[in-house]
């Protein structure tokens, strides 16, 4: 390849740079913080085969402090439901609900937190997976930077476990936000992470709530271009989650949402898989070795900054060709998810 187009990579490569070191001067943060004496805000977690997850999770959000924690089992096939009351049956604020079978055009998630936020009473509704731990001071700190909001999104850490493969893949995926763009323009274009979503009721149920959006796979930016105040910020110091255990359920899962990340344009799909394998593999792979590691530095850079292990960083060169099989998988029909078809 010619020395014009490796240039064209530095360049790149130092725009992600730039918009890194923007990104760590002024990304806000979240802070742990007491929850306030009078409880505003309901949890609100929908569950669809997460028994193993509620285990883990569901204790930490019972300890809170918010006026209520709802979980909806969305026709589960795993004990979900059994976990759940096991563990929530003799705390105050917590409620079992019985996901309604699923109407035409709605997916699943959309469903069960519309069901969820009818169900609801608190003047707070804050949405998130059953696979996301909120560690102490989660909901205070959540609270305090909703302030003169109507929407604010956080980004939990991402924990991979020891799976090189799951290693390789979901910190890139999910960390790329970081050295991407610079806050203001992520914020601008509406990027949210539907893991943890904390709205002012009367801003939630204005826009029309999950019911506006129910046929969306990305229905954290579809909410976020629905609301006038918005918040993105990093969640890290409270908020970890363990996406995917596998390498199959990374392809399947980055396999569902990715056409909708690229604005439902296979060309766009395609450019991005090219722009990654060309900042990241295939200088390695045409001797540019000055090229290679500043990718390196780069990616690792955004996992000490996520709070993250460093390791996958240095994978970061793989991780263009891991990813593949889920960009092929974006391109084909008959995606499903947790056993329903999208």
């Amino acid at each position: 390849m010619s020395g014009d187009f490796f240039f064209g990579v530095f360049l790149f490569l130092l725009l992600r740079l730039l918009a890194l070191l923007y990104n760590l001067l002024r990304f806000p943060r979240l802070r742990p913080a007491p929850t306030p004496s009078r409880p505003t805000a309901s949890l609100l977690v929908p569950a669809r085969n997460e028994a193993a997850n509620l285990s883990q999770t569901l204790p930490a959000l019972l300890r809170q402090g918010a006026l209520e924690v709802l979980v909806l089992d969305d026709a589960s096939e795993d004990g979900t439901p059994q976990v759940a009351e096991a563990l929530g049956g003799g705390h105050p604020g917590f409620r079992l609900l019985r996901g309604q079978p699923l109407p035409p055009g709605w997916t699943g998630k959309n469903w069960a937190c519309w069901q969820l936020a009818q169900a609801a009473r608190g003047e707070v509704l804050i949405f998130t997976d059953a696979d996301v731990l909120w560690e102490e001071g989660a909901l205070g700190g959540l609270l305090e930077a909703l302030e003169g909001q109507d929407l604010l999104s956080a980004l939990p850490r991402q924990e991979v476990g020891e799976n090189p493969l799951v290693g390789a893949t979901v910190p890139f995926v999910m960390g790329g936000l970081f050295s991407f763009l610079p806050h203001p323009f992520l914020e601008e274009l509406r990027v949210a992470n539907g893991q943890v979503l904390a709205f002012r009721r009367e801003a939630y149920l204005a826009m029309g709530g999950h019911q506006a959006v129910r046929g969306e796979v990305l229905e954290d930016v579809a909410l976020a271009k629905r609301v006038r105040r918005y918040r993105l910020a990093l969640g890290h110091p409270l908020f970890r989650t363990r996406m995917y255990r596998g390498y199959g359920e990374v392809v399947e899962g980055f396999g569902k949402n990715f056409l909708e990340i690229h604005l439902h344009n296979p060309l766009v799909l395609l450019g991005s898989a090219f722009y990654h394998l060309a900042l990241y593999t295939l200088p390695w792979l045409c001797g540019r070795l000055d090229l290679g590691l500043l990718g390196v530095l780069e990616r690792t850079w955004v996992q000490k900054a996520l709070g993250g292990p460093l390791w996958p960083g240095l994978l970061a060169p793989l991780a263009p060709l891991l990813l593949l099989p889920a960009y092929l998988r974006a391109l084909l029909p008959g995606k499903r998810w947790k056993g329903r078809a999208l």
